[in-house]
């Protein structure tokens, strides 16, 4: 069995092949490839801290396992981060487990991945600029991921504390030679946005419908339980609205149940899973002027990919720690 901490998956899974693996994930997840229980969670006693189970089956590429995550509030600058845990992969055919990875670097690239699919499929091919709203682990992840799919060359950040917000712009600009500006309201930020990410722990809105230009397409990443919400209902009305999973955007997708419970929308606003568009491409956009929103809240069978990917690298390439079981 292979043990491979946050910097050995970083080496082994890169957000370019880790968007190709996604495609067969979600794939399987919306043609019956998977068994994948709702995520379930248990406050710890305390405090505001979570732990999070997520069980499932792949069958493409053919993975069984598990995601334990811990999740407490943390300073930016944590040097934890959010999802404390491990992503344990099994042989399908031995039932042994092949790896543990560390589950908050492989989280982060399999969510900001997941997001470069759902642009791919769904921003106009002439999307330019970025804004990213966050200044955290998966806002600096979506600025690496999302020019694996279209030639981004300016990007906006956003963030509470603009000292948090100009040391990513600093990062992001050193590492990907693009021009990045920190900008102070959102509303700025993605006024003339082709592409819009929320990477926030925001509980409430922090993006108005209204602000959005036609045309652009948005990202909803960061709320990933009910009772949260980064986007208000007039983003959710606006758009085409596309899920990873229904059923988990039903149970789960604040933004979404928000609209929903106001009356102004039904569950048939949503247009479409991802792993429905991949063949099917043109049921995404219609229009240059269509707003289109990708819901994430991340499924199992993102994790079980990006863990059987990166655990394959890993055994060409000697990352990580071999250890018999």
């Amino acid at each position: 069995m292979r043990i491979m901490n946050s910097s050995a998956v970083a080496e082994a899974l890169s957000h370019s092949d880790c968007i190709d693996t996604l495609e067969a994930a979600m794939h399987a997840v919306s043609h019956g490839g998977t068994i994948m229980p709702l995520r379930q969670y248990m406050d710890i006693p305390g405090g505001e801290g979570k732990f999070t189970l997520m069980p499932g089956y792949l069958d493409n590429p053919t993975s069984f396992g598990v995601k334990i995550v811990s999740k407490f509030p943390r300073e930016v600058d944590s040097p934890f981060g959010s999802h404390v845990g491990a992503v344990v992969v099994f042989d399908p055919e031995l039932g042994m487990p092949l790896a543990i990875l560390d589950a908050a670097e492989l989280t982060a690239i399999r969510t900001a991945s997941a997001s470069a699919l759902a642009t791919k499929i769904l921003a106009r091919d002439d999307s330019r600029v970025l804004a990213i709203l966050g200044t955290g682990t998966e806002a600096l992840h979506h600025a690496r991921a999302l020019v694996c799919v279209r030639d981004i060359n300016e990007i906006r950040i956003w963030g509470r504390t603009k000292e948090n917000a100009e040391k990513l712009a600093e990062i992001i600009r050193t590492e990907l030679k693009v021009d990045v500006k920190v900008i102070s309201e959102v509303k700025e930020a993605v006024s003339d946005a082709n592409i819009v990410c929320t990477t926030t722990s925001a509980k409430t809105p922090v993006l108005k419908g209204n602000w959005l230009p036609e045309g652009s397409h948005v990202n909803l990443v960061g709320a990933a339980i009910l009772s949260a919400a980064e986007a208000d209902v007039d983003v959710v009305t606006r758009s085409r609205f596309f899920v990873d999973s229904r059923a988990s955007a039903m149970a789960q997708a604040g933004e979404l149940n928000a609209a929903i419970e106001a009356g102004l929308v039904d569950e048939k606003h949503i247009l479409g899973e991802i792993g429905e568009l991949l063949k099917n491409p043109e049921k995404g956009r219609t229009s240059e002027k269509d707003i289109t929103v990708y819901k994430s809240l991340g499924v199992v069978a993102q994790d079980l990919a990006a863990g059987l990917k990166a655990y394959q690298t890993a055994q060409e390439s000697n990352i990580g720690l071999e250890l018999d079981w």
